[in-house]
């Protein structure tokens, strides 16, 4: 099912449908001067590829996108509360909030970093939310929270570009907010936390899956974009290592690399990609690390269950936004109700990502589901149960021809002192019919997302 109309959308349809269509093919030609790839390691082949976009946008009027906004600024504040305390004073645990052993149990949770606050204790520098608009109820439903090293932001920014090269036509004619201000509210938040030092962006390098958006996102904020043998620790400072061996120190790094590959002598010792130290010097207080490690505990989607929660226990608020109907096998009730209705559930893996680990109820046999349980029963910490919410289809153009496809939402919220939501986002669609799995890594697509004043 597509999303209700609005006078935006019914005004965007007038002038495409009185464009050249050959328009669409000079689209894509400007598109591919960006290359825009989202590389994979797939049985252990590297493997580059470009990513698949659409030259119709996802549209929302102000209206629409102010309730967005409240909801996830609300959202990420309590998910840094929540982070500060559990590796502080842990009072969401002494008052039995969320379960004791349900963190502890976490992938991402990481007890060396136990006592330890970040610069102006803030932990969510950068959010990508993952949200859908459910047919049903014509709300938007939270589906996952990315607070460790979420990609993504650099898409629309240059198809948004390509945009206004092709079709000005949409410009001057609808109140499209404008996004080039991504640029400056990143860099507010890196300039925020910054302890006396340039600001860089490490990279883990070309073959990572990213590093056409690490490469653009150093060149719009103006930070230096480094790969760990530019880097090195003395008497616990960071420092960039220039063309021509000068040192200049590093106040902020915007980390693209997960935890576990961050520092060979603190976490994984066979990292090659990582900053040897660094974690000494973050520790000392001496530099800023994007987004903070550790954040993953708050990506489980364990953890996802309790937002609410959160909201509740430290904002003492209602949340503005909710989560799709979640169970968590972990406690009996929820089992129970899962086993009755596992055929019509979808069936994740908390420690999972990317769309991996995500098995749908109906498409299993008989014999599969019963596996399915088994498995749950030998480690209900492992899964939770979803409904499977129906969302919205987005007319997506594919082979010359206009056709509905699932597509999620992914909001940007930038943290400095205050959370930003970023007036724009990445609308991912599948490019296969009836698929519900919209992930890069999982071949979907991306288009723009207009929002348009009403």
């Amino acid at each position: 099912m597509l999303d209700t109309k609005n006078v935006a959308t019914e005004i965007f349809w007038e002038i495409f449908s009185n464009q050249d269509r050959q328009k669409v093919k000079e689209f894509k030609k400007y598109m591919d001067k960006f290359a825009i790839n989202f590389n994979l390691y797939k049985d252990g082949n590297f493997i580059e590829r470009s990513l698949p976009f659409d030259v119709i946008p996802r549209i929302m009027t102000t209206k629409e996108f102010d309730k967005i906004e409240r909801g996830l600024s609300q959202r990420i504040i309590a998910l840094n509360l929540f982070l500060e305390d559990l590796y502080t004073k842990k009072r969401i645990i002494k008052e039995k909030i969320i379960p004791e052993e349900f963190i502890y149990k976490a992938k991402g949770f990481l007890k060396e970093l136990d006592g330890f606050s970040p610069p102006k204790k803030l932990r969510t520098h950068i959010n990508g939310i993952d949200l859908v608009k459910d047919t049903v109820t014509n709300e938007w439903v939270i589906l996952e929270d990315n607070l460790r090293v979420p990609s993504g932001a650099s898409y629309p920014l240059s198809i948004r570009n390509t945009f206004r090269k092709i079709y000005p036509d949409f410009f001057e004619k609808m109140d499209i907010k404008p996004i080039k201000d991504y640029a400056d509210i990143l860099k507010e938040s890196m300039d925020y936390v910054n302890n006396e030092g340039i600001n860089v962006v490490l990279t883990p390098g070309r073959f990572n899956s990213a590093y056409y958006e690490h490469a653009y996102l150093a060149e719009i904020t103006g930070s230096k974009l480094v790969r760990n043998n530019e880097l090195l620790v003395e008497n616990k400072v960071l420092y960039f290592k220039n063309y021509n061996g000068k040192k200049i120190r590093v106040g902020a790094v915007y980390r693209r690399l997960d935890d576990e590959f961050l520092d060979p002598k603190f976490f994984n010792k066979e990292s090659l990609i990582g900053v040897p130290d660094i974690m000494e010097v973050y520790l000392a207080g001496n530099v800023a690390i994007l987004n903070a490690p550790g954040n993953g505990v708050a990506d489980d989607k364990g953890i996802y269950y309790f937002v609410p929660k959160m909201i509740k226990y430290y904002l003492n608020e209602e949340p503005i936004l909710y989560n799709a109907p979640t169970y968590l096998p972990y406690f009996e009730k929820d089992k129970k109700y899962i086993y009755d209705n596992i055929e019509k559930l979808v069936i994740k893996d908390v420690a999972e990502a990317g769309g991996y680990g995500v098995m749908f109820g109906h498409s299993m046999s008989k014999i599969q589901l019963q596996d399915l349980k088994t498995i749950i029963e030998a480690n209900p910490r492992r899964f939770i149960a979803q409904e499977l919410v129906e969302f919205y289809d987005e007319n997506c153009f594919i082979n010359d021809e206009i056709v509905p496809r699932k597509a999620d939402f992914r909001a940007y919220v930038i943290m400095a002192e205050k959370p930003k939501v970023w007036n724009c986002g990445l609308t991912r669609y599948a490019v296969e019919a009836g698929n519900y799995l919209v992930n890069s890594s999982q071949g979907g697509g991306f288009k723009d997302t207009w929002v348009v004043g009403e």
